[in-house]
């Protein structure tokens, strides 16, 4: 597997992107009255076929977590490549989507193996929260791409949005009202109070419809509930916990974590600078950080040594490297393309098993690294969605493509510097460093590279 994907790396022109396993999740279902799209939850090693609900737990066969975030993955495929049969999964997937959502503007998450919907699990209960947000998500991607291709189905789609919007306006009966643990401030009026990681993705679904429709209401909304993401950030490029944004009030972890991607875009549409000024102190300070001394899962930022490395997954990885890439979007600044293809290089072995996790012949993504000597190779939904998105985003710009073949070689703290070197196949190096004396980012390549790492070895 490896050496067709360093072979494809060398390619720019040839597509990582491979829908196959993707589609071997996908079933045609009969679902109220609608012929919908499904994907199917589970899939595990070695014979990587469906894992139905006796299997599976009591959750059911499938859900709006992964239909709504394949949704989007169909629709931004359509967007950049203009192929039709990616348009019309994302539409059978948002029908299912739709179909889940209540009267009141909420909606339940999964459905069981006779198809009915699953309206007391407690990952499906009927609720607003993490795949209310998703099914927003997509919802709002596909309002803003199908406004003009398909106004009738569109229309559905806004009108379910706008059912929902209410749900939205509740949280903000909270509004700059704060809560206290451990010293640190948290907003109240996200979802589930202080849940910043679930609304995040919430965010982009509300920029997503904002963007077409130039709701004032949504764009109100957008800037009170960015207001809290921007509230959870602390440290600077030499404090912990470095102006990372927490995930709860005293909690970060890297899954789902949007907020860089969600306020990038919504800064670069609204258009509001502070958030575009949040995200970059993330990129800069933090994510430069997990790019020279690597990932982790989840960490407690009261206290630096409560930190936990594994399991890692590609549903981490995505946020950090679509937000990087938003992030050039909004700054035009090419050191986030670099940065995005360095996190994105992940999945293809610059990782702590030097292992390739996504397998450009297959469509699969493992499910993550377990810890130091263990990969999981089953390859479910969510790994498979995540790893492709990621590669939809990244393929858009040849610079960040370029960097999916780089390795890091090695990671050094001096007096003055924190800096990782990285090669790939082909002899060439980069050096991305923190300037811990004058709060910078440097990233050279080539001869300031190695020069650079020259100099410090004579330090």
């Amino acid at each position: 597997m490896l050496a067709s994907i360093t072979h494809l790396l060398g390619q720019d022109h040839s597509s990582l992107v491979n829908f196959s396993h993707l589609n071997h999740l996908t079933e045609r279902i009969d679902f109220l009255g609608d012929s919908v799209d499904i994907l199917h939850v589970y899939s595990n090693y070695p014979d990587y076929r469906w894992i139905d609900a006796a299997e599976s737990g009591p959750e059911g066969i499938a859900c709006i977590d992964d239909a709504g975030r394949a949704a989007v993955l169909y629709l931004r495929h359509y967007e950049l490549t203009g192929r039709e049969e990616s348009r019309t999964r994302a539409l059978s997937l948002l029908r299912f989507v739709v179909k889940m959502e209540t009267p009141d503007g909420k909606f339940y998450n999964f459905i069981l193996k006779d198809h009915s919907i699953n309206t007391t699990g407690k990952t499906s209960f009927k609720s607003f929260g993490w795949w209310a947000a998703r099914a927003l998500w997509s919802m709002g991607t596909g309002y803003r791409v199908l406004r003009t291709r398909d106004t009738a189905f569109a229309a559905v789609l806004g009108d379910g949005i706008r059912r929902a919007l209410p749900n939205v306006g509740s949280l903000l009966e909270n509004y700059r009202k704060y809560e206290t643990t451990k010293k640190l401030r948290a907003p109240t009026w996200l979802l589930y109070g202080s849940g910043a990681d679930a609304t995040s993705e919430l965010l982009l679904g509300l920029t997503e419809y904002h963007a077409a429709s130039r709701d004032p209401r949504v764009g109100t909304l957008i800037l009170i509930l960015s207001s809290g993401l921007t509230s959870m950030q602390e440290g600077n490029m030499r404090t912990f916990p470095y102006s990372l944004h927490r995930s709860w009030q005293t909690y970060w972890h890297m899954w789902g974590n949007s907020q860089t991607q969600a306020l990038a875009q919504a800064g670069k549409s609204l258009p509001v600078r502070k958030m575009v000024e949040s995200a970059k102190q993330e990129a800069d300070c933090f994510y430069s950080r997990l790019l020279i001394e690597g990932f982790m899962k989840e960490m407690d930022v009261t206290d630096p040594s409560k930190k936990i490395e594994y399991e890692q997954i590609a549903y981490g990885v995505r946020p950090m490297a679509v937000g990087l890439l938003r992030l050039y979007e909004a700054t035009k600044d090419s050191i986030y393309l670099k940065m995005a293809g360095l996190a994105a290089s992940w999945l293809f072995g610059n990782n702590v098993l030097h292992q390739a996790m996504y397998d450009s012949s297959t469509g699969r993504c493992f499910d993550g690294i377990r810890d130091s000597a263990t990969v999981n190779r089953n390859s479910g939904a969510e790994s498979t969605i995540e790893a492709l998105q990621t590669l939809v985003e990244i393929e858009r710009y040849p610079l960040a493509k370029h960097y999916l073949g780089f390795r890091k070689t090695r990671q050094r703290r001096t007096e003055r510097f924190l800096y990782a070197a990285f090669r790939n196949s082909g002899g060439e190096s980069l050096t991305l460093a923190i300037d811990l004396k004058k709060s910078g980012l440097l990233l050279l390549e080539q001869a300031e590279s190695v020069e650079f790492q020259k100099v410090q070895d004579r330090d």
